[in-house]
């Protein structure tokens, strides 16, 4: 014990002796050379230290603008590099006519492709901003969709839209009825009877917006619009859905 006690001793000892001896040489130096011996003998606590901040920080302004008032919050993730923002400044400025308070945010810039490398950030990314409540309504790729799915946050659409609509989207044939709640487990095995069937999505083919921009090299990529299930404004959302689905 009395051994393990000067040894720690002599430690610290050593490291205040290597410290100030650090400390006197830094002061010596002119400036540009301080700088030189800082990053050359503390870059790599210096660069963890920057990232810890810049993470916080990026979390902070997350929360942030989480907690800021808006009517409705929606990610757009296209299969092509069509800009759709002419059509949704057209539905917010329709929207907002009824002089209701809260700003209206569409998120354009989400990529969200299984055929990318990072395609994990890509789900981190939108698994935050859900969380975060950044998001009320997504029109999606299939990749997309099968992501929200998994993470079970598409609301049952039955439940949450009017009678007459979730009526009239049967009746066209636009309900996507689906399994959510299937994920892989450790081993790579997913349990079918974790699976929830609902009706968790609206196809935009044959729409005007489909039309628009979905306009792929085969025609046969599918475009859906979803409503995250812990929104708290069904009725823009639905707003939003009965302009989506134009023809």
């Amino acid at each position: 014990m009395v051994i393990n006690m000067n040894k720690k001793k002599k430690l610290k000892s050593t490291f205040m002796q290597e410290l100030h001896h650090d400390l006197k040489t830094l002061k010596s130096l002119p400036w540009k050379k301080k700088i030189e011996f800082f990053w050359d003998y503390y870059k790599w606590p210096a660069i963890a230290g920057i990232f810890i901040i810049i993470t916080i920080c990026t979390f902070a302004h997350m929360f942030y603008e989480g907690q800021k008032p808006c009517r409705l919050r929606v990610c757009v993730v296209l299969n092509t590099d069509e800009n759709c923002s002419p059509w949704f400044q057209s539905f917010i400025e329709s929207l907002q006519s009824d002089g209701k308070p809260g700003a209206v945010d569409i998120n354009l810039d989400q990529p969200f492709d299984y055929g990318n490398m990072y395609y994990y950030v890509q789900e981190i990314e939108v698994m935050t901003t859900i969380s975060s409540g950044r998001m009320d309504m997504a029109i999606c790729s299939q990749d997309m969709y099968s992501y929200l799915l998994a993470l079970n946050a598409c609301l049952p659409l039955d439940q949450a839209l009017s009678k007459e609509l979730v009526s009239s989207l049967l009746a066209a044939g636009k309900l996507v009825y689906d399994t959510a709640n299937l994920q892989q487990d450790k081993n790579g095995n997913v349990n079918p009877a974790d699976g929830i069937d609902g009706y968790y999505a609206v196809t935009l083919s044959e729409t005007e917006f489909s039309n628009l921009y979905n306009r792929t090299e085969d025609g046969t990529e599918p475009l859906y619009a979803v409503i995250i299930s812990n929104t708290e404004h069904l009725d823009d959302c639905e707003s939003l859905l009965r302009a989506l689905i134009r023809p």
